[in-house]
């Protein structure tokens, strides 16, 4: 698949890298010099811009917290004046205050740019039409996605989420070829399209989906590939970093994440050491152009490893893994520690198993207790017991094998859990309650 830049996409790896080193001492001298919070920073970690020497320098670096952004809100931690300012954008916080991100002109421009590249690396050029499912307003997917795809020559559809119906019926009219959304909010497109006698596979131009927002499987993938007939591609990106950047290319094998806009690190989440290509850790990344609000070893909380060796694609630059979950979503269960996403693995592999599960932990007397609910496929629902009880034993061994604690397993017809139209909420814990 040709390259939207290919003097930068393809640069050898030893110029990127020397690239990379001159970007990072650019901005470290800058923000010694000019932000209080990063010097203040710096001196506590005694670490001066001169002991930067090496790329491999970065690790003395003090790391960036969420906290840090929301003890800094509004715009503390800002560098740029207000008047250099083009755009705001504010994240949701569940709890204090939201996060504030400040972009200037040059800002918005790598941030197209950097989906540009990654869209074409897909093959979404001029002639595609792309409806833009992630909401717009204050939340960054939504116009992350849209100017990324105009800067690429495609026709942009900017749905946001809800009226579910009346994007089918535009997705047909319009002859929609790609699709940008969370990955729950495409399942339930597919089966509101059922609903309406519609085949997204069949009756649709639909050819491509740019999913993310939150965690999901390579078996969620293959189950969306064949049932909806396009290739999914992975998308990733947050609020505090501009918003959705980087995707997967045409190989599917790691989200290519552009070295010369982003320098990424993987850390042990307790000790934050810095792993090993290949290790899985907490994704760290240092912004390396960001004039509004820079980012130095922003500690984001999502779980990957960096992949190791060349991309068949012909492009140079680093590639993560998929995200498995967060260090937040970590749930101990009786001293075990367990993702969603590794439920969602293990079900997935279960063909009677439907696209959607809850979790829900609870607390009786002392012990932790843990119940799947999982919906039944509408092919292997049954008003047979003993049917049921046998899907029931397979899903409770699968779960017993991959999680190494036993769950209860409770399951449900077909359309019986809740559906989402932004990011789902697999999780209900209520020992906290």
């Amino acid at each position: 698949m040709a390259s939207w830049n290919p003097r930068i996409e393809e640069m050898p790896l030893d110029e990127l890298r020397r690239l990379q080193f001159k970007l990072v001492k650019s901005l470290v001298y800058r923000l010694y010099s000019f932000n209080d919070f990063y010097r203040r920073r710096m001196k506590e970690q005694q670490v001066h811009p001169d002991d930067i020497r090496t790329l491999e320098d970065v690790a003395k670096l003090p790391f960036m917290y969420k906290n840090d952004l929301r003890d800094g809100y509004p715009d503390r931690i800002f560098t740029a004046e207000r008047n250099e300012l083009v755009r705001y954008h504010v994240s949701s916080g569940t709890t204090g205050k939201p996060t504030v991100v400040g972009y200037t002109e040059r800002d918005i421009q790598n941030w197209s740019e950097s989906l540009a590249r990654a869209f074409s690396s897909c093959g979404l050029g001029r002639g595609d039409v792309i409806q833009v499912s992630y909401g717009y307003g204050l939340f960054t997917g939504g116009l992350g996605a849209h100017y990324g795809a105009e800067r690429v020559g495609a026709t942009v559809l900017p749905t946001s989420v809800g009226n579910t119906e009346r994007q089918i019926e535009l997705m047909q009219d319009l002859h929609v070829t790609a699709i940008a959304c969370t990955p729950s909010y495409l399942l339930h497109i597919g089966e509101v399209a059922e609903k309406m006698g519609v085949s997204i596979k069949n009756d649709t131009d639909l050819r491509m989906g740019f999913l993310g927002a939150e965690p999901w499987s390579e078996q969620m993938r293959g189950r969306i590939e064949d049932w909806l007939g396009i290739r999914a591609y992975d998308i990733y990106g947050t609020s505090e970093l501009s918003g959705p950047m980087f995707t997967e290319c045409t190989e599917q094998q790691g989200i290519h994440i552009w070295g010369d806009l982003a320098l990424v690190e993987i850390v042990d989440p307790t000790t934050g050491e810095v792993l090993e290509a290949g290790e899985q850790g907490e994704l760290t990344i240092t912004m390396l152009q960001k004039e509004a609000l820079p980012m130095v070893r922003y500690r984001i909380g999502d779980l990957t490893a960096i992949e190791e060796g060349p991309c068949a694609c012909g492009r140079t630059h680093p590639r993560i893994g998929r995200i498995r979950g967060r260090v937040d979503d970590m749930l101990i269960v009786r001293g075990i520690n367990v993702f969603p996403s590794q439920v969602e693995h293990a079900l997935l592999e279960i063909p009677e198993v439907g696209r959607h599960f809850q979790i829900v932990v609870d607390r009786k007397g002392a012990l932790d207790n843990m119940l799947v609910r999982v919906e039944v496929s509408e092919e292997a629902f049954s008003d047979k017991i003993t049917e049921l009880m046998v899907i029931k034993k397979v899903v409770e061994h699968r779960l017993r094998s991959s999680l190494n604690v036993s769950v209860d397993v409770e399951l449900v017809e077909p359309g019986t859990l809740p559906r989402f139209e932004g990011k789902s909420k697999k999780v209900v814990d209520r020992r906290s309650l």
